[in-house]
């Protein structure tokens, strides 16, 4: 990936969801002007989500999402249907289409995206094919309360008016959250202070650093980086003191110890923590560190799925710190990707990386389902820098 690419998990989200056969693979198709979807007659025939990551003009970078219809049956539909409802975790905006004269499933949707403050867009697909297309929308109207577009993805009718409409829909904070925030600025020197070890892809930085770092060029900072063993080298060859000093946070206290005492501290795992989901309660959450004992359950949940490498900061480093400060029979559950449970209840603790794969909507889901359940949450970073005791000192933006 080069530094001018758009992350997926930096993209505006856009679902498109109906029952099988509503269009939603046509649509998708005409609205991007590709054959993005497999398309057929044939009820079912999308059977997994399919994500396509594009730019479109006056939307920006986004990824669009195809679902399986949300009407599918037996064994395997209830699966895919699943499926689908998980993408709704990711969603910043939803395209409902209507079909058929029973609504009755859409109109469930379209609530269930309401109640969750997901922008929601209702239409009307197959628009070539209605005898009285009026007619149809202000039946829909009728029951959600919102005059439906109606669009057709044979004449390409509508679809003009359905990206103004999202264009609208673009929630007004969405390009706001920054990942330093108000740290620095113009002109101040950031020195990053980054590990080359195991995790390290050879040849390559993670992404949260080179996001990072783009996003600090933008900001037309002096941007400095060094390996954990050259840092005090590093701030000896500088003219002046760092501002601002990020760090992996596996060294945190080493580079806490021998760094300039002027200079805010912080790591790229607090920084996500702040960019893609609640630093407020991460720290609140990580209180419940010191409640932890040997009868403790606690969850550590990773976005990436990278196979198992030794000193793995998430399956390795924190179970060995929680283990120390608890006790060998604590109990730790990993999950990875997508496998989240819905049902936190039983676990003490959830520990949540940075979360740099996925967008701020799918983090932010994570984080409500452990509010609603009144379950201690908290990071990576924000975990390392509590067990270590200079949580009090960590700059956040």
């Amino acid at each position: 990936m080069t530094l001018n690419e758009t992350p997926s998990a930096n993209r505006l989200h856009i679902g498109f969801y109906g029952k099988r056969n509503s269009g939603k693979s046509s649509l998708l198709n005409a609205f991007t002007g590709q054959e993005v979807s497999i398309v057929s007659e044939v009820a079912g025939t999308t059977t997994d989500p399919v994500n396509k990551a594009m730019e479109i003009h006056d939307i920006g970078a986004c990824v669009l999402i195809d679902t399986a219809g949300f009407d599918d049956i037996g064994e395997l539909g209830e699966i895919r249907v699943q499926k689908t409802e998980k993408t709704a975790e990711k969603t910043d905006i939803a395209i409902v289409l209507f079909s058929g004269d029973d609504i009755t499933l859409e109109t469930r949707w379209y609530n269930f995206f309401k109640s969750k403050n997901i922008p929601v867009l209702p239409v009307v697909s197959k628009a070539d094919l209605l005898i009285n297309g009026s007619a149809y929308t202000v039946m829909v109207e009728s029951k959600i309360g919102t005059k439906p577009i109606l669009v057709s993805s044979v004449d390409k009718s509508g679809i003009d008016r359905l990206k103004e409409e999202l264009i609208r829909l673009i929630p007004s904070d969405y390009n706001s959250p920054t990942i330093t925030g108000s740290l620095c600025e113009d002109n101040d020197l950031v020195l990053l202070v980054m590990p080359q070890d195991i995790q390290a892809p050879k040849g390559r930085l993670i992404l949260p650093q080179v996001q990072t770092i783009r996003e600090l060029l933008d900001k037309k900072c002096l941007v400095m980086s060094c390996t954990t063993d050259k840092f005090t080298e590093s701030l000896k060859a500088l003219s002046k003191e760092p501002k601002l000093i990020i760090t992996d946070s596996q060294v945190f206290d080493f580079v806490y110890k021998n760094k300039p005492a002027s200079s805010m501290l912080t790591s790229f795992s607090v920084l996500f923590a702040a960019y893609k989901g609640d630093i407020k309660y991460y720290v609140e959450g990580a209180k419940a560190i010191d409640k932890l004992n040997e009868n403790s359950k606690v969850l550590i949940a990773e976005c990436c799925t990278h196979a198992p490498l030794s000193e793995d900061i998430g399956r390795e480093k924190i179970p060995r710190l929680l283990r120390k400060r608890a006790g060998e029979n604590i109990t730790i559950d990993m999950v990875s990707g997508t496998d989240f449970p819905d049902d936190l209840r039983g676990y003490d603790l959830v520990i949540q990386c940075g979360g740099c794969m996925f967008n701020r909507k799918y983090i932010l889901s994570r984080i409500e389902k452990a509010k609603a359940q009144k379950i201690p949450m908290t990071n990576y970073g924000v975990t390392i820098a509590h067990i270590t005791g200079i949580l009090p000192n960590i700059s956040t933006p």
